[in-house]
């Protein structure tokens, strides 16, 4: 088996979880191959110096960047990995030079959280598409016009580069990348040893539909809010949803729209899919009862919502994210 060397840049004001996270996943695949570890994980930073986290950790590297240029003696990783935190708000032109001049030579090049900021400096995310942390998506867009900034999945793979969304959303995508590598089983072997679920698509939302658009200023807008949240399987229509309001059917849907900055009917097609996703993974509830519980009506008309909301359909989902605990003996 071929060993990959992944490299994880260090700096000052480093997330720590963005290091630690991917780090123990990919050296997590030695629990399932303990004979030949798939993976070298190593880290640096520019001058070889420890580095102080943005929480106040003390990481010390195994060594300077420039042992991982590609010249005499210097191999090239397989996989460069830049972590985010506060320290991707400093302008060091000389971490942004060394990424601009070696991390295009790995064969996979990967940021997490604002660490997707540096790439930007650095001019590897030209012409892509990528994400970042959920605060920093906007600053990113309006710095960087030539980047194609997507806020909402929580990680976009765009070729050889992948990005990922804050924190927690870097061991998605390391997971997401070793079972490319080594298969489904040892990255679920490696997800149960974290004790994490192996189900997030990259595509999910970094926000649930409640927290992804703005709470409504008038109480009977909150309380509709509420209310298509607990009743994903009522009737919510834009006419119903109006009454429910006491408003007429159009002044409810400007209303709805200006104060959450999302139309009745997408805020409800975001409900019902992050509902029957939940019951997918965490119920045996066969696909027809729950397009009817979350108000499809039909199974192909959940099959529809799901190809278009999550790139896949309901069996292809509950047949990779569902619950080890729901799943059939």
């Amino acid at each position: 088996m071929e060993q990959r060397t992944v490299l994880i840049v260090l700096f000052d004001g480093v997330q720590s979880l963005d290091v630690t996270g991917p780090a123990e996943v990919f050296t997590g695949a030695s629990h399932a191959h303990p004979d030949t570890p798939p993976y070298e994980v190593r880290t640096a930073s520019l001058d070889g110096a420890p580095v102080r986290t943005s929480s106040g950790l003390t990481l010390v590297p195994d060594s300077s960047l420039a042992e991982h240029s590609g010249g005499a003696g210097a191999p090239v990783p397989h996989t460069v990995l830049v972590p985010g935190g506060a320290g991707t708000r400093d302008e060091d032109e000389a971490l942004v030079a060394w990424l601009r001049a070696h991390a295009p030579l790995a064969e996979r090049l990967i940021s997490v959280c604002t660490g997707a900021v540096l790439l930007a400096r650095a001019g590897l995310l030209d012409g892509r598409r990528a994400t970042t942390h959920w605060a920093y998506c906007d600053t990113l867009a309006r710095n960087h016009p030539e980047i194609d900034v997507d806020p909402d999945p929580i990680y976009v793979r765009d070729g050889h580069v992948s990005t990922s969304a804050g924190v927690t959303a870097g061991i998605d995508l390391a997971l997401a990348l070793v079972e490319e590598d080594l298969g489904r089983d040892t990255a679920l072997t490696i997800a149960r040893y974290l004790v994490v679920f192996l189900r997030r698509p990259g595509n999910q939302a970094q926000f649930s539909a409640q927290l992804s658009v703005q709470t409504a200023r008038r109480e009977p807008l909150r309380e509709v809010q509420q209310w298509i949240t607990e009743h994903p399987g009522g009737d919510l229509s834009v006419e119903s949803l109006a009454e429910r309001a006491r408003l007429s059917p159009r002044h409810f849907a400007r209303a709805f729209h200006a104060e959450t900055g999302m139309t009745p009917g997408k805020y409800v097609d975001r409900v019902r899919v992050e509902h029957a996703r939940r019951l997918l993974e965490d119920t045996s509830d066969g696909v027809e009862e729950v397009s009817r519980a979350c108000g499809y009506g039909t199974p192909e008309a959940m099959r529809r919502a799901f190809v278009k909301a999550l790139g896949t359909a309901p069996a292809e989902y509950r047949r990779r994210f569902r619950s080890p605990l729901t799943a059939p003996a």
